[in-house]
């Protein structure tokens, strides 16, 4: 990465992270020794290759310009250290086991800007004069204080950063007959001895893994799309539809499929001549996408899945965790492919459900722009506004618009709207009357046009229309 690009980046986080320092004119040579350490050690616990300490660049956010702004630094790498020793050799010195450091000069918005490149640590934890260092938010602080992060630091640099395929899972007595059902329906055949090895379903101990877990049978996960009546969640919350407690597969095939429930087709009758104008309620290729990054780049070894939100004026799509450690948010934004999960992006590759092309979030970009995702410090948010037409009340899960209709329908749609796959019998449960007096409400919806049956009775699900 281009030291400019960085620095777009690095600046435009509010806060500094355990990774970065940002300082003006700190020159005390110890003290800079202390934080290639802290920053050393933190890069490492993160998943980085390398932190930085920058001079130049003010640690105060500027809202008005949405970035840190350069100030400028008279700092030289080039002097000697408080012992009259060149800098560079008296850390290099005293900086145990030896990492990679590396001052780069850099003129960035006009003003003098110095990067220090600093390595991860690797095998132990990087100590500077016998003393090791790790960054608490913004602080510097001395390792041995801090004992929960000094077993998570050797653990990283002995087993590697925790992933899907290297966690176990809590739960073994897993099954698949839905995973080679769901690859059976796209010609793909799994073979029983081999399988688990090849979709690397197993710890080294021969264990199940977190994605063994995804998508078994029964992933022991929720997901859960949550529907409110207003543009907050302090808004009543109009109702929940419950995916997950499946195979992963299939429960994002049924997330894709609840996203063509909820994309209302509206008539556009404005400044018609002879035809009207359909125009649905949001962009279906940048919501599918969307869920479909939330769902592949998800931290799921944290035991927590993607939330979906429903108000009456947006869709908020939200994963868990932040981007690969080597991605960078222009790189992400540019379609540049860098999975978190990578096993799961290779079977989804496999599956045709993503594709390596990386247009997923350039699409929504070029649908929604940049302001559409927002990155959070343990979360990424894609937000998908609604574009209304007309105004037909304030909830999202009742947008009949036919005051004409009775009650019974009324809810009957409400409920298709909720659960496309309800059956005949649930709805005679829960509006109190026979399964023949459902029958004739539903034809009356279907003849009128308000909902229609996509595929067979069987298996096929009902959409909304109206």
């Amino acid at each position: 990465m281009q030291l400019v690009e960085l620095l777009n980046e690095l600046t435009s986080y509010e806060f500094e992270k355990e990774w970065f320092e940002f300082k003006s004119n700190m020159k005390s040579s110890h003290e800079i020794g202390e934080y290639i350490s802290a920053v050393s050690n933190s890069a490492a616990l993160l998943g980085k290759k390398e932190g930085y300490l920058i001079w130049g660049i003010d640690d105060t956010f500027n809202f008005e310009f949405g970035k840190h702004l350069a100030n400028g630094t008279k700092f030289d790498f080039d002097s000697n250290a408080d012992n009259n020793e060149p800098l560079k050799h008296y850390l290099e010195r005293q900086i145990k086991p030896s990492i990679k450091i590396n001052f780069v000069e850099e003129k960035y918005e006009n003003k003098r800007v110095v990067v220090l490149v600093i390595g991860a640590a690797r095998t132990i934890p990087t100590s500077f004069d016998s003393k090791r260092y790790i960054r608490i938010g913004s602080s510097k602080v001395d390792l041995s204080k801090f004992p929960e992060k000094e077993v998570d630091l050797f653990y990283i640099l002995r087993e590697g950063i925790p992933t899907i395929t290297n966690t176990k899972s809590k739960y073994q007595e897993l099954t698949f007959s839905k995973l080679f059902g769901f690859y059976g329906s796209k010609g793909i055949i799994l073979k029983e001895p081999t399988f688990k090895k090849n979709l690397e379903l197993l710890t080294e101990d021969g264990s199940y893994n977190i994605l063994a877990q995804l998508l078994s049978d029964n992933s022991q996960i929720p997901l859960r799309v949550s529907i409110f009546d207003g543009e907050t969640k302090a808004s009543n919350l109009f109702s929940v539809r419950e995916f997950g407690y499946n195979c992963l597969l299939y429960t994002l095939d049924e997330l894709l499929r609840y996203g063509d429930v909820l994309n209302i087709i509206q008539a556009d009758e404005r400044n018609r001549v002879v035809e009207r104008k359909d125009v649905p309620l949001f962009d279906s290729k940048a919501f599918n996408e969307a869920i479909i990054n939330a769902v592949l780049h998800n931290k799921w070894i944290e035991g927590n899945e993607p939330m979906i939100s429903v108000y009456s004026n947006r869709i908020e799509i939200l994963s868990r965790g932040t981007l690969a450690p080597s991605q960078t948010m222009d790189g992400f934004l540019r379609g540049e492919s860098v999975p978190v999960n990578e096993k799961l992006s290779e079977i989804f590759l496999q599956l045709h459900i993503s594709e390596k092309s990386g247009r997923g979030v350039p699409k929504i970009v070029e649908t929604y722009g940049k302001d559409a995702i927002t990155f959070n410090e343990n979360s990424i948010v894609v937000t998908i506004p609604f574009n209304w037409i007309n105004v037909v009340g304030n909830k999202v899960g009742n947008k009949v618009g036919n005051k004409n209709l009775s009650s019974n329908r009324q809810i009957i749609i409400n409920e298709l709207r909720n659960n496309p796959n309800i059956t005949k019998v649930q709805l005679s449960t829960i509006l109190g009357i026979s399964t023949t007096a459902i029958d004739k409400n539903l034809d009356y919806l279907k003849n009128n046009g308000f909902i229609e049956r996509i595929g067979s009775k069987k298996t096929g699900y009902w959409k909304v229309t109206k």
